[in-house]
């Protein structure tokens, strides 16, 4: 009987750089399949090496033995004996070796080198043998692997009678008899059977069966049935007599589902117009890294679905062999996504250097995989493809990938499609006019004209929203987009916006709602993942509803508010979380799948709003309430005024009890089973503390293994592989896995100052062979804290507190603000002070004497600010941000300081497209033009020509730049440089480029950037001239007065009798000058000249006489040293007759 073993188990691991060739010093150690070797340090996570695995196992020779990897990253070598038997380059496709020639009779070794070299991806891969492994023993009669096509579609119309076409690809060398049998459940329902001769079996076989009134196929009642196909070789005795052997048994889920694409109406699901409600995913697991594992990802599958989703792209990748077969048990759509290259690179060492010669093998082996799903949508042939934006190679290329495609798919049991971010231009268009099914990544914009332009398109979001957010960070207020702060976090209160994608959740949801020819959307993402942590530069992601520990951030209730029915599953979610500063200005939100909501603050209605998902704009409740202690309440009300749904936020206080809560009491023991716990914080009174930051200690024990513990921060480096973590934002993840025995688990958490707590679960028994090929050694341990230290206690909260009236004026010019550090005894006591605008950007307005826990802040202009105090809290970096709002009236207007770095996010005045940039910088629009521009800088009397811009370009092009002054085609304004911008691009890195302006800018004034493609500006500096050592025209002098004299461009020519030129705010500094350079005519023999210099203390004169010229030249004197802070003046006594030009102070030498 062909067999297919699971091979997980018996393996070693060692790692070595790129340079190893010879294993023979590497230290082998035990290791569990699935793996990836990069999870387990979080400060390398791309590091370049090589891993080595390694098995020895006993074998009988066969006539055909295989090893099946289901995937392994990247580049792989499998030796057999020492024998070189093959490779394997794309790490997400699934792939096999023959090994039969290499076997010998007794104990064999297999040794699989994998190369991992990064940047590979523009996201964490992970590295490894990270899916299943499988040896295959069969006989030389077999049927080919995932040789089995199946296409299911209806016999009329009319009626429920469905045909069922079963292609086969068999390898036989005598007559056998291949039979197929569907069956629901313990039933057979139809069957087929063919006697295939040798001379038949040189093309597939084909039956069909038929299938009367089957339950159907779809997202909410996924209804499957099982096909059997059995392969039987025929045989006959010395008597003629004819027998049957059975040699080989193949089981697959297959369902009854018409799919129909539509392109006015979108998306038809057994007759039903349905829209795709989607997320893009990544492979990771979180604490897991890349290394696959069922039960984790059957659990975020059943929370996708909890929020409303029903499809999911696989992005930019081939799923794992499970993920399908999930899809198809729970009832999610996928579309199936390959390629994130093709021809043209990404990244250095992507799939790119292999795809022509390696993309033939990989699509068949994509595509033959995973036909037969029931849940298969789409197949996406790449993701923001380059290669069909360059030129024509790409649409060559397109062309090709859909004939391979269509080749292994010749039924279409799932159109081609793509997904592209190039839509504007032509040569995209041209591509997708080959699919048809045409994706499109952050450009609803589009779909209304694309829709005319090409009626027989049909058009869905392939990749929307990218909306940040960190969970349970709020940045205030909401009405202001904050991209970036100082702590490196998103704001869940939904006002995190990156620059391509959507202003909003509502917006995103929005968006697709009103268009009802498209099929539906799916959003970047639904859970975060390992790497792209747009906008910074921190561990991973921030654009999931869902964190890398599972946790729901508030978006994921918005989307579920939109996504379910009430009547079904009423709901409401109230955020955020209720312990701030007295008296501060705090954004509440309310979401729901109700018609009607309310809010309450401390059983007093502050308001009530009704909910329009089909139609309305405001998906959301929003109030602002000042903060004081207590609760708030959300309710949800139906069309008949009954409360259906309620969420409540309460204050809380630091934590006194460790919460442990299980996804499950009971684990099966079979070694890849999981429970995942839940730990929390609650206070005295039993509240929820909901921002509590405790170092905690895990410790399991009996039938279980730590295996991961994750908070979802991207901030934290602790080890996802450790025994210690802190919890972010009210919450860690403790990953537990089963081993190969039964038993009681027992798990203790930990927490300096607190009572540790308990819980016991319990490893079931599994029937006998459940678990071969499985092995469950590994575990977490001891490891050093990356973010302070084990016996640490964080800061929690800082309360800043300060008489109750918030506002200067002339006559209350400071104000005493005292910060309160929650737990009292943290070891972390430091504090910063900072004032900030409400983007979070130092503002002017305000300056801080501070002393530890106290500062008195000194408002300097009229304006809103805020006071921030901040604490680090044992790391290097801001972790904890804790502010009040101020307000200053009557003193008078602050000026921006050039000299200082202006954030770009200070704009004042903006024309077109403007979005958030990274860094508190901007984003200017793709495809027109964009004015940002920035009123009031004083640049003082001795100005600037220079200005540094750093930039973030998404290519190494050129980009055009223009700078004004003043706002263009307003009175007043020039253009100061028109210029180019190109560097080569580092992604997400700012770059930075000086310009000189045609003029130097004086006194207080404006500037403007004008753009025509997209890039990034981080804000702009001005290199402060020294005045005292610059060349100054005449005609730039502070005061000019005396008898005679005209200004002739920028000289003062004619000057007679009794003319003085005064230049103030010179300063020569320690250092000082002993000479002057003067550029002028004398007609004169001599002109003499007094230098007066004048300071606080008095006033010193010097002689200088300009000889005759009849044309301007230069002429040098010598003086006396001269230091300090001087006004400098230019006398000229009655006689004089001198055309000046301009003068230099130059630097005493030496």
């Amino acid at each position: 009987m062909n067999q297919k073993i699971l091979s997980n188990d018996g393996w070693e691991f060692a790692k070595s750089s790129l340079e190893l060739s010879d294993t023979a010093t590497l230290q082998f150690q035990p290791v569990d399949l699935p793996h990836d070797w990069l999870i387990y340090d979080t400060l390398n996570l791309y590091e370049n090496s090589i891993g080595w695995y390694r098995k020895r196992f006993k074998c009988s020779k066969a006539d055909q033995i295989l090893l099946y990897f289901e995937g392994v990253y990247m580049d792989s070598t499998l030796y057999v004996n020492q024998q070189l038997i093959g490779e394997w380059k794309y790490g997400y496709s699934s792939f096999e070796h023959d090994i039969t020639e290499a076997i010998v009779e007794g104990e064999n070794e297999i040794l699989v080198k994998v190369v991992h070299q990064a940047p590979n991806s523009r996201w964490y891969s992970g590295a490894g043998i990270y899916r299943n492994v499988w040896l295959k023993i069969r006989d030389r009669n077999h049927i080919v692997t995932n040789g089995i096509y199946i296409s299911t579609h209806k016999a009329d119309q009319e009626e429920n009678r469905w045909f069922v076409d079963v292609d086969t690809d068999l390898k036989i060398f005598e007559d056998v008899e291949l039979t197929h049998t569907i069956m629901d459940q313990d039933r057979v329902i139809a069957n087929s059977k063919n006697i295939i001769t040798v001379s038949d079996a040189s093309v597939p076989n084909k039956q069909r069966l038929i299938v009367e009134n089957p339950c159907l196929w779809c997202t909410e009642e996924p209804r499957l049935y099982q096909l059997i196909t059995q392969l039987q070789i025929i045989t006959k005795d010395k008597e003629g007599n004819q027998s049957t052997k059975e040699v080989e048994s193949v089981a697959q889920n297959i369902g009854f589902r018409e799919i129909i694409f539509e392109p006015n109406q979108g998306l038809l699901l057994n007759g039903k117009k349905m829209k795709l409600q989607g997320t893009c995913e990544h492979h990771d697991l979180g604490a897991l890294g890349a290394a696959f594992n069922k039960a984790a990802l059957r659990r975020r599958f059943k929370l996708l679905k909890e929020m409303g989703v029903n499809a999911i792209r696989t992005a930019h990748n081939i799923p794992a062999v499970a993920l399908m077969e999930l899809a198809d048990e729970m009832g999610i759509l996928v579309v199936s996504e390959a390629f994130d290259m093709w021809e043209r690179a990404k990244t250095p060492y992507d799939y790119a250097r292999f795809f022509k010669e390696w993309v033939h093998k990989d699509v068949k082996s994509w595509v033959m995989r995973d036909r037969n799903h029931p849940s298969l949508l789409l197949w996406s042939i790449g993701n923001e493809i380059y290669d069909t934006h360059a030129d024509v190679r790409g649409e060559e290329i397109a062309k090709m990938l859909i004939d391979y495609v269509r080749k292994y798919d010749p039924k279409g049991n799932a159109l081609v499609t793509i997904g592209s971010n190039y839509m504007p231009w032509e040569n995209a268009q041209k591509c997708a006019d080959l699919v048809k099914v045409v994706g499109y990544n952050y450009a609803e914009k589009l779909y209304q004209k694309h829709h005319e332009e090409h009626p027989d398109w049909v058009i869905y979001g392939s990749e929307t929203s990218s909306v940040v957010q960190s969970r349970g960070v709020y940045h205030f207020p909401f009405e202001k987009s904050l991209l970036a702060d100082d702590d490196e976090q998103c704001s869940a209160l939904g006002n995190s916006a990156v620059s391509w994608g959507a202003k909003s959740t509502e917006a995103c949801i929005i968006a697709d709602r009103d268009t009802p020819f498209s099929l539906g959307q799916f959003i970047w993402t639904g859970f975060d993942y390992i790497g792209e942590p747009t906008p910074y530069h921190t561990k991973n992601s921030y654009f999931g509803q869902l964190d890398t520990a599972t946790f729901k951030k508030d978006s994921y209730y918005i989307y579920q508010a939109a996504w379910t029915d009430y009547k079904k599953s009423p709901m409401v979610h109230i955020f955020p979380y209720w312990d701030f500063n007295e008296g501060q200005m705090i954004d509440v939100r309310v979401c729901s799948n109700a018609p009607r909501i309310e809010l309450k603050f401390n059983g007093v209605t502050i308001g009530t709003q009704d909910l329009d998902h089909k139609h309305g704009t405001q998906l959301l409740g929003w109030w602002k309430i000042p903060y004081t202690e207590g609760e708030i309440k959300a309710i949800a009300y139906d069309e008949a005024g009954r409360i259906i749904a309620t969420d409540v936020r309460r204050s809380f206080k630091d934590a006194k009890k460790i919460c442990l809560k299980a996804d499950k009491e009971k684990l099966l023991a079979n070694g890849v089973d999981f429970i995942f716990v839940e730990i929390t914080m609650e206070d005295e009174d039993g509240n929820p503390v909901e921002n509590a930051n405790n170092r905690v200690n895990v410790s399991v024990t009996g039938a279980g293994r730590l295996i991961g513990l994750d908070n979802g921060d991207s901030t934290d480096f602790d080890q996802y592989k450790g025994l210690s973590r802190r919890l972010f934002k009210g919450k860690l993840m403790a990953i537990i896995g089963a081993t190969l025995e039964a038993g009681k688990i027992q798990i203790e958490v930990s927490s300096k100052g607190l009572p540790s707590q308990r819980g016991e679960y319990e490893s079931l028994p599994v029937e006998r062979g459940a678990f071969d090929g499985v092995s469950a050694r590994m575990k977490n341990g001891e490891v050093p804290c990356v973010m302070g230290n084990s016996e640490e206690i964080p800061v929690r909260k800082i309360e800043l507190a300060c008489d109750s009236n918030r506002v200067f004026n002339k006559s209350r010019r400071e104000i005493i603000v005292q910060a309160r550090l929650y737990p009292e005894d943290t070891s972390y006591q430091e504090v910063e002070w900072k004032v900030v605008n409400d983007l979070g950007i130092e503002s002017p307005l305000a300056k801080i004497d501070a002393s530890g826990h106290e500062a008195k802040v000194i408002a300097l202009g009229d304006g809103a600010f805020r006071l921030r105090c901040m604490s680090k809290n044992g790391t290097d970096k801001t972790k904890l941000i804790s502010q009040l709002e101020f307000k200053a009236e009557g003193l008078g207007t602050v000026y921006k300081n050039p000299y200082e770095f202006i954030s770009a996010g200070l704009y004042d005045y903006t024309k077109g497209e403007v979005g958030n940039g990274n860094e508190k910088g901007v984003a200017t629009s793709r495809d027109s033009e964009t004015q940002v521009g920035f009123r009031d800088l004083d640049f003082g009397p001795d100005g600037s020509d220079t200005i540094t811009v750093p930039i973030f370009a998404l290519s190494s092009e050129k980009y055009p730049l223009q700078i004004w002054e003043g706002i263009p085609n307003e009175e007043g304004s020039s253009l100061l440089a028109d210029v180019i911008y190109q560097k080569e691009s580092k992604w997400n890195v700012y770059q930075a480029e000086t310009y000189q302006l045609s003029k130097r800018l004086r006194g207080i004034t404006s500037i403007c950037f004008v753009t025509h493609q997209k890039m990034h500006i981080k804000g702009f500096s001005f290199t402060k001239k020294s005045r005292a050592f610059a060349q100054i025209y005449a005609s730039d002098c502070d005061q000019i007065y005396g008898d005679t004299y005209k200004i002739k461009d920028r000289n003062v020519e004619e000057i007679g009798n009794n003319v003085t030129l005064e230049f103030g705010q010179m300063d020569f500094g320690d250092e000082g000058t002993t000479k002057l350079v003067v550029y002028g005519r004398s007609p004169l023999e001599k002109n003499t000249i007094h230098l007066r210099f004048t300071d606080d203390e008095g006033e010193s004169s010097q002689i200088i006489e300009f000889l005759h010229s009849k044309e301007y030249e230069k002429q040098v004197f010598e003086l006396e040293k001269i230091k300090g802070r001087k006004k400098v003046s230019f006398i000229f006594l009655p006689g004089s007759k001198f055309d000046f030009g301009w003068f230099r102070f130059e630097r005493k030498e030496g």
